[in-house]
């Protein structure tokens, strides 16, 4: 079991998980939880359409975080301003100190350190509680970016539920 103040849900590399995510964090909310970050909305299309989009859980603003590379394209599709524009939601939480911080994904540009893994390790190097989505495929990459192997709960909501009891909240955290 994870005992660690952060932890990536570890699903399948779709978008199974972010029903997940998002009912845990509207249950902790309404538990009186002060919970800030991004939730993911749509994940990639695979007709390659419909841009991937994320959420400010503090006012629901929504991020389009891919952009259209045409028909042929096999780059990556992330929007290095979106995301750059969607971070400031992560280092405003940093200074607002919240009971937890959700980043959406943990993928592919924040295993090479980029994209959001600054924000990340900032929340996680002043002890604010994060939790992310992380597929098979980066697994070992989340693994090395904290540090600790013990860092990953299955896709279930008992194993958030059981995670999040144990984590420190508000002043707390700040002891």
């Amino acid at each position: 079991m994870n005992h660690f103040p952060f932890a990536a849900v570890l699903h399948a590399g779709n978008s199974e998980g972010d029903a997940l995510i998002r009912q845990f964090c509207a249950q902790l909310q309404a538990s009186g939880w002060k919970i800030r970050g991004l939730l993911p909305l749509r994940g990639k299309d695979p007709q390659g359409h419909l841009p991937m989009l994320i959420s400010d859980i503090r006012d629901g603003r929504s991020f389009a975080i891919s952009q259209a590379l045409g028909p042929g394209s096999h780059a990556c599709s992330l929007d290095p301003g979106a995301l750059a524009q969607a971070s400031g939601m992560l280092r405003e939480a940093l200074h607002e100190r919240p009971d937890l911080v959700i980043v959406n994904r943990f993928g592919a540009v924040e295993a090479a350190g980029r994209g959001f893994a600054s924000e990340m390790l900032a929340l996680m190097s002043e002890g604010i509680p994060l939790l992310t989505l992380v597929s098979p495929q980066y697994q070992a990459d989340w693994q090395r970016f904290v540090g600790t192997d013990d860092c990953l709960l299955p896709l279930s909501e008992e194993a958030l539920l059981s995670w999040a009891d144990a984590l420190p909240r508000g002043m707390e955290q700040n002891a």
